[in-house]
């Protein structure tokens, strides 16, 4: 039988069984954010749970997904399972992802250990398709022990993916300084691991100041998890056993004091938020059609109604 004529349950257990290109198809029904993705999302949420998600943000051109590949490779050698979604920019012609984070990972593509998956942002300002958070769930339900989110690192999405990871690794490049002084207050808020990648360019240490003088500066509690600074070399692997070390410590760190739970819960407050606001939208765009909005629009346009009373008039057949 054709995967595309399967129950959603039934495409759910494929996946869960190992069965990689069912796993595929249900991350495309989560994409698509229909009644069939939201029944995979409700059998993801029961099974998951015990993954730990790493982001990896930072600028354009910083090396984030050959710093990602190096890290795979790093992480095969432990004989972990790993998943990574490449959170692309959406394709202005198909909205699809553009697949440039496959090409550079194609290495551990045929590793039955290793799943990729690239997600579009659909136009998202903040960068982060909003199926994100499903679809982590979904594979961490399939047993992926590790899964590493990389984003476009564009706009407010380092903001973003802080709410969507357990740990959030800052990737920069040597000679940054200017710019972790212009950007210090959002950086100080989200990153966890602090990464200087390009190392065998000059600069590393003067990027290493800015960010410590950064570091001293902020209002950290004396007792609360200092961000490292790891210099490493993407493409040679050079620093990715410290880098990964690094981020083992901040889980142990944010499991033993309960910081892990309380992001976690956060996570899941701002997601139920965001799911009623979605639906409130699709809503709106529902009940404004038909005659009465075709009246009002028309009484707008000749000036005899203004639009806070027109939307008042429209709103008050739903209770809003």
């Amino acid at each position: 039988m054709s995967r595309r004529n399967l129950s959603p349950n039934e495409l759910f257990d494929a996946a869960c069984a190992g069965d990689r290109a069912a796993l595929a198809r249900v991350l495309s029904l989560l994409e698509r954010g229909d009644a069939v993705a939201r029944e995979v999302g409700r059998l993801a949420y029961k099974k998951s749970g015990n993954g730990y998600t790493v982001g990896i943000t930072g600028a354009p051109g910083a090396g984030k997904s050959t710093l990602t590949s190096s890290l795979i490779k790093h992480l095969r050698q432990q004989q972990l399972e790993i998943a990574v979604l490449a959170i692309d920019p959406s394709s202005p012609f198909t909205g699809g992802a553009i697949l440039g984070d496959r090409v550079r990972m194609q290495d551990h593509a045929t590793d039955p250990g290793v799943f990729i998956r690239s997600m579009a942002t659909r136009g998202h300002l903040g960068g982060l398709s909003l199926s994100t958070p499903e679809a982590i769930r979904m594979l961490d339900a399939v047993g992926r022990e590790w899964i590493l989110v990389e984003t476009v690192g564009v706009g407010q999405v380092e903001v973003e993916i802080a709410g969507k990871a357990d740990t959030t690794v800052v990737v920069l490049n040597p000679g940054w300084g200017d710019s972790v002084q212009a950007n210090k207050a959002g950086l100080m808020e989200i990153a966890d691991i602090f990464v200087i990648n390009k190392a065998d360019r000059k600069g590393v240490e003067e990027t290493r100041r800015d960010i410590e003088q950064m570091l001293e500066l902020s209002d950290l509690p004396h007792e609360a998890w200092r961000p490292p600074i790891i210099a490493t070399i993407g493409n040679t692997g050079e620093g990715v056993p410290s880098l990964w070390d690094a981020v083992l410590e901040h889980r142990r760190a944010i499991e033993t004091t309960g910081e892990l739970k309380s992001r976690r819960d956060f996570r899941l407050r701002e997601e139920l938020r965001e799911i009623v606001a979605r639906r409130l939208e699709q809503r709106a765009r529902e009940i404004c059609t038909g005659e009465v909005w075709d009246g009002l629009q028309t009484q707008v346009l000749d000036k005899t109604l203004d639009p806070w009373s027109a939307a008042d008039e429209m709103l008050r057949g739903v209770g809003a």
